[in-house]
Parts: structure tokens; sequence; C-alpha cells
């Protein structure tokens, strides 16, 4: 299944929302879950964002869905990029190279 990673920067309302319920973010990670994606890993951050999520979800529609959704609540705002394993980049560079 394909993997993501979404960094997102939390609004002032997320800020906000985070501090008076500091377990939404797990309700959040099951509303993702839900949405057909699962999260792998999560960390919280220092910087110019405030969380990275690594994702498995079986396609671009479904990440981009999960993307659109949680954006359009106003409490962070997702940058969501397609990842591969690096077992994955040195096959396929092989593969490159041999054609």
């Amino acid at each position: 299944m394909p993997y993501y990673v979404m960094l997102t920067k939390l609004t002032d309302a997320g800020r906000k929302t985070l501090m008076s319920n500091p377990g939404r973010i797990w309700e959040v990670n099951k509303e993702v879950e839900g949405m057909g994606a699962k999260i792998l890993v999560q960390y919280s951050l220092l910087g110019e964002y405030d969380f990275i999520n690594i994702l498995e979800a079986p396609n671009n529609t479904v990440i981009a869905r999960v993307a659109a959704q949680l954006g359009s609540r106003g409490t962070l705002q997702p940058l969501t990029m397609s990842a591969i394993t690096v077992e994955d980049l040195i096959k396929e560079i092989q593969t490159a190279k041999s054609l």
C-alpha cells in the first residue's frame, strides 16, 4: 500500500482546540482511519510545522480526501507528499540503469 507524509500546521483555532482538549488528536486519528487511511507514525514537531504523520492509504484519491477534509475544518493546514521506501527507490534505480 502507498505511503504518504503529511506535515501539518495548526491554525489559531487548532491550537485553542488542542489546549482545551488534547485528546482531540486521538479522535482525529480515528476519523482519518474512518476515511480509509492508516496513521503509521505520528510526531509533534518544533519548528515550522506542528506535526508529521506517516500514513498508509490505498491511493492518492483517499489521501487527497483526508487532506481536504482535515484542511476544511479550519484547525490545521496540511501538506501531503507521496513517499516510497528506500528499498523501492533502489529497485527502481537498478531497473532504470538496465534499460
